[in-house]
């Protein structure tokens, strides 16, 4: 029999290539400057590999948005376990909204939204992209509306309450502090426009 021979690493790619923290590394580009103006140049320097392993091992850089965009959904605290785990849609909205206060303004990364800034900064070129956007903020913005209407169902909000007003509202104000956390706002500040927001609720 002949001797085993070593694998060769593949070409283009470094010996000591590291899925994981390449993902996270474009995460975060795409966090600060969006889809369409996030360059390849910007993703390979700092992924660590070249162009043709970055499409050997994400496709092209559509794809490696979705990727990388489904990392920033992934995690044990996501708007569909706060939504699912509060006990009432006032403590769902209550809860998105500080989370949302608070991973805008992040010590290690980007401010504001990943969501929101690759959505502004979209051409007419990306529609696929602000559609699945889009498509993610309605989810959480449906979600969030049938808690409330099942709390108004239920005798938990009054019937007055309306439940698509307060879902959209929720999700208005989450892209708005977005917005001001890029601009400089404070946690502090995003804070208290939570608690503000939630005035708005219905005793």
């Amino acid at each position: 029999m002949e001797p085993e021979r070593a694998s060769l690493p593949r070409p283009g790619r470094p010996r000591s290539f590291d899925r994981d923290a390449a993902l996270d590394q474009a995460m975060l580009l795409f966090w600060r400057h969006g889809f369409e103006s996030t360059s390849l140049s910007e993703l390979t320097a700092a992924m660590g590999i070249t162009p043709p392993s970055l499409y050997g091992a994400f496709g092209d850089k559509k794809a490696l948005f979705f990727e990388a965009l489904d990392r920033y959904l992934s995690g044990p605290v996501t708007s569909t376990s706060i939504i699912a785990d509060a006990a009432t849609a006032r403590e769902a909205a209550h809860d998105l909204l500080r989370v949302s206060a608070r991973g805008f303004t992040g010590k290690h990364t980007p401010p504001g939204c990943l969501l929101a800034s690759s959505a502004i900064s979209c051409s007419d070129a990306a529609t696929d992209v602000k559609e699945q956007l889009a498509t993610i903020r309605r989810g959480i913005e449906q979600r969030l509306r049938k808690k409330i209407a099942h709390d108004i169902d239920h005798g938990i909000l009054p019937d007055h309450a309306d439940a698509t007003a307060l879902a959209a509202l929720t999700m208005a104000v989450i892209q708005g502090m977005s917005t001001l956390a890029r601009d400089g706002a404070s946690r502090d500040k995003l804070l208290k426009i939570v608690e503000s927001t939630m005035q708005a609720w219905p005793a």
